[in-house]
C-alpha cells in the first residue's frame, strides 16, 4: 500500500512568492504518485500563520481549483515554529509520512524523492542539509555557520546546516508531540525522538520571490530560544563563572589584607570603579540568564495552546 504524504508548508506573508511556487509543490506530488512512491490521497497543507496580506485568499483559492491543495489559517501570527506545529499536527490525521518545507523555493524540491526513498528503506526520520552556503553572502554563511556551532557547544542538539526541510514517518510525529512544552525549537526537538534517520544532502537556491522573514535579529533569537528550550548548560556556566569569581574574590582579599598590614597600599579609585564593574556586571549577565530561564517556567505552567487555528479549506 502506498503511503500517503503530506507536503507541510508554513506561509507568512508570501502573497509574491505563493503564486509561483504553488504549482512546483503539486507537480512533486503528482511525479511521485504518477512514479507509484505515493497514494493518491497525497496533499498539500498551506498553513497561513496570520498573514496581513493576500496570502489566506491565495490559499483558498488553490483549494478551490485543484483538490491537491489544503490549507488552514491561524488565528493570528504565532511565528514559524508554531505554525509549523499546526501543520504537522493536523497533517499527522490523514499521512503516513509529512514532509515539512518553506514556502520561498529555496529548498530543492527534488529532495523530497530521496527523502521517500529513504521511507521506503526503514527511516522513520530523514534530515534535508544543505550541501554547502556558496549562495549565501559571506556575512550571512559566517553567522549560520557560527549558529550550529554555538548551539552544540551549549548542549542543544542539532543536525549541522539542517533547518525545517525534512520528512517524519506518522509514528515519529505521534512520539514528538508526546513533547508537550510551549518554547519550542523544532529542528533541537526531533533528534531527541530518536528511530532510525538519515539524512539526504541538496543545494539551496536563492529565494524566488519577495523577502526574507528570518533577519539576523530573528535568528539570535530564534538561536538563544533554542538553547534554553533545550539545555541547562548556560546555568551551569553560570554556576561555574561564579566559583572561580568567588576564588578570585578570595584572593583579592587575601592580597588586600596582606598589602594593609605591610603599609605598601596607594590610595586611589581607578581598581575599586574596575572591580566593582566587573563583578556587577557579571551579577547582572548571571541574573538574566537566570531570568530567562524562570520566564520560561512561568510561561510553560501556563499550559496555554501553541496555535489556534480560526478556519480550514476542508472539513
Amino acid at each position: 500500500m502506498k503511503p500517503i504524504l503530506y507536503i507541510v508548508v508554513p506561509c507568512y506573508n508570501e502573497e509574491k512568492v505563493l503564486p509561483i511556487t504553488n504549482s512546483i509543490f503539486a507537480t512533486k506530488i503528482n511525479d511521485l504518485y504518477i512514479d507509484g512512491k505515493i497514494s493518491e490521497k497525497s496533499r498539500v497543507l498551506f498553513v497561513n500563520d496570520g498573514s496581513s496580506d493576500a496570502t489566506w485568499e491565495i490559499i483558498s483559492n488553490l483549494s478551490k481549483e485543484n483538490d491537491t491543495f489544503e490549507g488552514i489559517s491561524l488565528s493570528r501570527n504565532r511565528g514559524h515554529q508554531n505554525a509549523l506545529i499546526a501543520g504537522l499536527d493536523e497533517a499527522r490525521k490523514y499521512a503516513d509520512i509529512t514532509v515539512s518545507i518553506d514556502c520561498d523555493g529555496q529548498d530543492d524540491i527534488n529532495a523530497i524523492d530521496q527523502m521517500v526513498e529513504e521511507y521506503l528503506k526503514g527511516s522513520d526520520i530523514v534530515y534535508g542539509v544543505r550541501k554547502d552556503r556558496k549562495s549565501d553572502t559571506r556575512f550571512k554563511r559566517t553567522t549560520a555557520q557560527g549558529f550550529y556551532k554555538f548551539l552544540n557547544l551549549m548542549g542543544a542538539e542539532v543536525v549541522y546546516n539542517h533547518a525545517d526541510y525534512r520528512l517524519m514517518s506518522k509514528r515519529a510525529l505521534d512520539e514528538f508531540f508526546k513533547f508537550e512544552e510551549v518554547n519550542i525549537y523544532i529542528r533541537g526537538m526531533v533528534p531527541l525522538v530518536g528511530f532510525k534517520s538519515s539524512v539526504v544532502y541538496y543545494d539551496r537556491s536563492p529565494r524566488i520571490a519577495g523577502k526574507s522573514h528570518y533577519p539576523l535579529r530573528k535568528m539570535l533569537s530564534l538561536a538563544f530560544n533554542g538553547i534554553t528550550s533545550l539545555s541547562v548548560k548556560p546555568i551551569r556556566i553560570i554556576t561555574t563563572v561564579g566559583v572561580l569569581v568567588s576564588l578570585i574574590s578570595f584572593l583579592l582579599i587575601v592580597w588586600s589584607v596582606i598589602i594593609h598590614f605591610t603599609g605598601s597600599g596607594v590610595a586611589g579609585w581607578a581598581s575599586i570603579v574596575s572591580a566593582v564593574s566587573f563583578f556587577g556586571g557579571i551579577q547582572l549577565i548571571s541574573l538574566g540568564v537566570i531570568g530567562e530561564y524562570i520566564g520560561k517556567i512561568y510561561i510553560e505552567v501556563k499550559k496555554r495552546p501553541r496555535y489556534i487555528i480560526e478556519t480550514k479549506t476542508y472539513e
